[in-house]
Parts: structure tokens; C-alpha cells; sequence
């Protein structure tokens, strides 16, 4: 390969075309020698992969993302969160990422745009649903199936004949969450008592919520135990429901020999290169990298930094498909392409069109359900207080507790991504939420569009 010039334009242009996001179609304008004369070249085509370049050639106004700069700089000295990621891209071309304020309000460490986030709720799309697809695909379930056929831990419980699909689009009469870590709690002190903990890593406590304090082996039966004794709620309409997502890690092992943290890993995050997507990052990640999401004095008595954030997922050891996957806004965005592009990402396909299009549609539009099946969709207009905004009825993505949301429009090509940790040092901290900052700096992407 030749490049003629040693700036960083070429520079980045030379890596897109090694990697398949832009084709290989010049040729040489001198000889070299008798074996590569004038007008040698090799053409490649397009991999499909992620590329960045400047805003006004995929049609977007570049005057326009000055407001979103503006509103983004606000949030953070308004101190709705210490700091955030925001990436957008258009047909494929990333012509937006950006990092604003620091990991604390201390300042200390800067945000910056490989920084990686505790996803919160992103993991039910970017994990548990592509478990799902994955075995829809591979004959495993059928999204008709019986609850007590896909997991058998529900057999002839009170879920046992509640619909997969229905249990996808949070309208199975699912509860919406159980406080598990509370039961573990001494009585009087309120911290981890001495019969669900021990300081030390054995047999009998197995399962790392921190570095110092590890739980009973048995527990997870315990986390099962609890959804399947859980009532149902008395009208099966929409609620937002994240047990079934719990039961994931057994339904992997049980399915494909593999721990679901490997499983994903292998099958997805690592070919797709989103090398820093993944569970328990510190296992892999420098910690200086890793934003931290709250000083927790209510359960694990310190900083959580690098181990997931949701109580329920930590003590599955930060594993399961309701919530633990880590990553930076650019690999989200891997995966957010992918689903994109009807699971083709890099020349490789990863799921069929037909998958993808089976999940992201609302089945249940008749008792006022936007969901799709694990995917998020818009409000529709009959959402009590909901506003009229730009996104398509094809869009989907999901937003997560910590201050992250993902979505991408297949109507227009649009991909956005913001990552905070608006739960530093304090989750208690709602304004990013209450001023609906992630929804508001995406309707200003769409009014940047201009063709």
C-alpha cells in the first residue's frame, strides 16, 4: 500500500481502508519497478465498518451540532452527571464523538472518548437480546414458546405458560424488579452480614461483588428462586420488567457449554472489535479508563468502579443479561451498526435480516405497547405527557439507569450514543433524566440533518 502523504488525515484514511471501512480503488501514478508498473492497483469493496468523516458529507449541518455542543457543556455544569460521551454517525460515518467534563465533579481525570461506562439497560440489547436472536436462529426457542420450555427453572410456576414473546415486549404480567441484596443486610447495622458474606474467597462464597466481600455460592438459586415465586401482576399490560433477563447466564451455559459472559465475547464483541464491550471489565480493562458510577453506602460500602452497578447483577457475580456489560461509545456503536445494517457488520453476518426485523416490531400495539422484543421504540402518540419527536417508527435502542442510551434509525441512517455516569457519586442525582437531556440532544442531531 502506498500513501503518499505522513499527516493524520492520511493516517486515518491509510487504517479505514486496511480495515474494510472505506474500499481500496487507486492506482499507482508512477512506476515502482517491472512488477508493480504504472496503473497498478487492487480494488476491495466496503466491509461495512464504522468510518469517520466530516459532518456535511452525510448531509448534516455543522453549524447546527454547535447547539448540541452548548447544550451538552450545560449538563455538565449544571452537574446533572460528572461527565459523558456523545457519537453520532450518519450512513455509517461517525461526523460526531465528543467527551465533556470529567469522571468525578472532583476533576481529576478527564472524560475522554474511550472511556467506558457500566451500560446499565444497554446490556438487555447489546447482550440478552442477541442471545435471544442468536438461539431464535439457531432452533433453540421459538419466540411462541412456553416461558417453562425456554427456562426450565419456571416449569410449572406461575410462569410457566406465559408466552416468550410476550415476556420480550413487557407485557407477560412480569414484576418489574426484586431487591434482592436487602434480604442480605444485617437487621440493625444495615451492611452484609455475616451469613450471606465473607470477606474471603472460598467454595462456600464463590461469588465476587467486591474485591472484600463475596457471597454465598448457593445465592444465585436464591435470585431464581425469588423470580419464580414472584407474583404476577394482576392485568398482563406493559410493564418494564427485567427478571427473565436474570435467568440468561444458565440459559447460555445449558445451551451453548459456555458462561454467557464468554459466549457473547466470542460470538459477537470480540469479532465485531468492540474489544472493550464486555462483563467485569477490570478483568481486562486499565482501571483508569473505566468511569466510576457511584460511592455506594448502602450495600457495598464504597466506590463502584469497574464492577457493575445494578445490586441484582452484581451478586450474579456482574453477569447476566438484565444489566453488568461495560463498554465505550464507539463500540456500542459497533454493535448499534451492526443492528443497523441487518446484522452485517465488517463483511461478516451475524444475524439474519429477517431476526432483526422479527424484533424490532411491536406485537402488542393493541393494549398501547411500543416495545419491540427486548428493543425499546418510540412513544406512541397515545403515551400519556408524550411529544411529538423526529424519530422514526422503525428506530429502536434502549436507555440504561447509569445515564446511557443508545438508538438507531434505519429510516434515515441515524446512530446515536450517549454515555454518562449520571449515578457519580450519588444515584439520587436525576436531572440528566428529569431535563430528558439524551432525548433532547438526539432530536437536535435530527434538526441538524439537512437532506
Amino acid at each position: 500500500m502506498v500513501a503518499y502523504q505522513n499527516d493524520v488525515v492520511a493516517q486515518r484514511v491509510t487504517a479505514e481502508k486496511i480495515f474494510g471501512a472505506s474500499s481500496f480503488k487507486g492506482k499507482l501514478p508512477v512506476g515502482i519497478s517491472e512488477e508493480f508498473p504504472v496503473g497498478t492497483g487492487l480494488k476491495s469493496p466496503e466491509l461495512g465498518r464504522l468510518l469517520y468523516r466530516l459532518p456535511g458529507s452525510v448531509g448534516v449541518d455543522p453549524q447546527k451540532l454547535g447547539e448540541i455542543d452548548t447544550l451538552l457543556q450545560s449538563t455538565i455544569d449544571e452537574s446533572m452527571t460528572p461527565g459523558l460521551v456523545v457519537l453520532a454517525a450518519r450512513h455509517g460515518k461517525i461526523f460526531y464523538h465528543k467527551s465533556f467534563g470529567s469522571q468525578s465533579y472532583k476533576g481529576e481525570v478527564p472524560m475522554e472518548n474511550q472511556t467506558v461506562f457500566d451500560l446499565a439497560s444497554l446490556t438487555k440489547i447489546l447482550s440478552g437480546t442477541a442471545v435471544f436472536m442468536r438461539a431464535t436462529e439457531d432452533g433453540i426457542i421459538d419466540l411462541d414458546d412456553n416461558l417453562g420450555s425456554v427456562f426450565p427453572v419456571l416449569k410449572d410456576s406461575n410462569k410457566d405458560s406465559l408466552i416468550l414473546r410476550q415476556a420480550l415486549s413487557h407485557s407477560a404480567g412480569i414484576k418489574a424488579w426484586i431487591p434482592y441484596y436487602l434480604e442480605t443486610l444485617d437487621s440493625e447495622s444495615r451492611v452484609p452480614d455475616s451469613i450471606h458474606y465473607s470477606s474471603i474467597f472460598s467454595d462456600e462464597f464463590n461469588i465476587e461483588v467486591t474485591d472484600s466481600l463475596y457471597l454465598l455460592s448457593s445465592y444465585r438459586d436464591t435470585i431464581y428462586k425469588r423470580i419464580v415465586d414472584s407474583e404476577l401482576r394482576k392485568k398482563a399490560d406493559y410493564k418494564y420488567s427485567g427478571l427473565l433477563f436474570y435467568l440468561l447466564p444458565d440459559f447460555t451455559l445449558s445451551n451453548y457449554g459456555e458462561d454467557m459472559d464468554e459466549f457473547t465475547k466470542s460470538n459477537f464483541y470480540d469479532p465485531i472489535g468492540a474489544f472493550t464491550l464486555g462483563y467485569n471489565p477490570l478483568e481486562y480493562i486499565d482501571p483508569s479508563i473505566i468511569a466510576p458510577s457511584e460511592e455506594d453506602d448502602y450495600f457495598r460500602m464504597g466506590r463502584v468502579k469497574g464492577r457493575v452497578h445494578d445490586m441484582g447483577a452484581a451478586m450474579m457475580g456482574g453477569v447476566s443479561g438484565n444489566a453488568g456489560l461495560f463498554g465505550s461509545a464507539i463500540d456500542v456503536a459497533k454493535m448499534m451498526q451492526m443492528y443497523l445494517q441487518s446484522g452485517v457488520y465488517g463483511g461478516r453476518r451475524y444475524f439474519d435480516a429477517s431476526t432483526l426485523d422479527r424484533f424490532n416490531k411491536r406485537y402488542y400495539l393493541d393494549i398501547e405497547n411500543r416495545r419491540g422484543l427486548g428493543f425499546d421504540k418510540p412513544q406512541l402518540e397515545s403515551d400519556r405527557d408524550s411529544e411529538q419527536r423526529p424519530v422514526s417508527a422503525l428506530s429502536f435502542g434502549h436507555s440504561g439507569f447509569t445515564g446511557t442510551y443508545a438508538w438507531a434509525d434505519p429510516e434515515n441512517g441515524l446512530l446515536y450514543i450517549f454515555l454518562s455516569n449520571r449515578t457519580y457519586p450519588d444515584m439520587s442525582n436525576s436531572k440528566l433524566v428529569k431535563e430528558n437531556i439524551r432525548t433532547r440532544v438526539q432530536d437536535l442531531f435530527y434538526e441538524a440533518i439537512i437532506d
